[in-house]
């Protein structure tokens, strides 16, 4: 049986993008994009869990979080690669938090390495990370959200790597990337049921600790195009991690709820 997604036609505008009385799970979330997304969510009124590989950073992030917006935060050691370290994170979210309504997929990961370079343990890194983690995230984020009866929305960090191809050497990522579109699709058809929507969200390369540290690492010339990536654009500015949290928002939220199985792009133009 089919469950009917909010109409939101009376919702006042100041509603719909409340998320009062939600929770949300932000994988990858101990920095950068992650934390720039979760920062929005809360300041919208959602209860945040952090996961990410470093505990230490995520527990910092959501003591930062609580502070700035008095929700309920926490931070959690979480291995996206590993399903019985997302089961763990998921039950202490609908424990402390009482409930998962709220899902993002955003931890991911980007060595850049020429594909006649690349060796196999690099390539499944990537894929453990990047595709196969989605895949954990989602499963047990519907998991929860079909058990409880409320539905939900999970929402993918995908990146414009999943609808072109983009500077040398990251073919992995690239590839891994078009998958996370089309899992998107997939699991909005077979989630549809269960109250829940699926989204996409694919940035461009904007600045983050992450990124801008790989940026660094690589040959002078191949940084200095990766910095114009970034700094180019149709609008005349560089983007933030907030341009793309912005849009997870609005994702998550009463907003978008006509919306499940489409990838949105933040990305300035780059992709026209």
């Amino acid at each position: 049986m089919s469950t009917a997604f909010t109409d939101a036609s009376s919702i006042p505008v100041a509603d719909l993008l409340s998320l009062a009385g939600r929770s949300a799970v932000v994988t990858g979330g101990a920095q950068g994009l992650g934390k720039a997304i979760a920062l929005r969510l809360a300041e919208a009124g959602a209860d945040v869990l952090i996961g990410d590989v470093n505990e230490d950073q995520a527990k910092a992030a959501a003591a930062d979080i609580a502070g700035r917006y008095r929700v309920h935060a926490e931070g959690v050691h979480m291995d996206v690669t590993d399903p019985k370290s997302i089961r763990q994170a998921a039950s202490v979210a609908a424990g402390e938090l009482r409930g998962i309504d709220i899902w993002v997929n955003n931890a991911g990961i980007f060595p850049s390495v020429p594909v006649l370079e690349t060796p196999d343990d690099t390539w499944e890194r990537v894929f453990a990370v990047n595709t196969r983690g989605v895949f954990n995230g989602s499963r047990e984020a519907a998991q929860h959200m079909s058990a409880s009866g409320g539905g939900g929305v999970i929402i993918n960090i995908v990146s414009t790597a999943g609808f072109t191809g983009t500077a040398p050497g990251l073919s992995a990522y690239v590839g891994s990337k078009h998958a996370v579109r089309g899992m998107t699709k997939q699991m909005a058809l077979e989630f549809a049921p269960m109250g829940i929507r699926v989204l996409g969200v694919a940035p461009t390369f904007v600045p983050t600790e992450g990124n801008t540290a790989a940026a660094a690492a690589r040959p002078p010339k191949e940084a200095s195009e990766a910095t114009a990536l970034m700094t180019n654009s149709l609008i005349g500015r560089m983007g933030t991690p907030d341009d793309i949290a912005r849009v997870v928002l609005f994702c998550a939220s009463d907003s978008a709820s006509f919306m499940t199985g489409s990838t949105l792009l933040a990305d300035a133009g780059q992709t026209i």
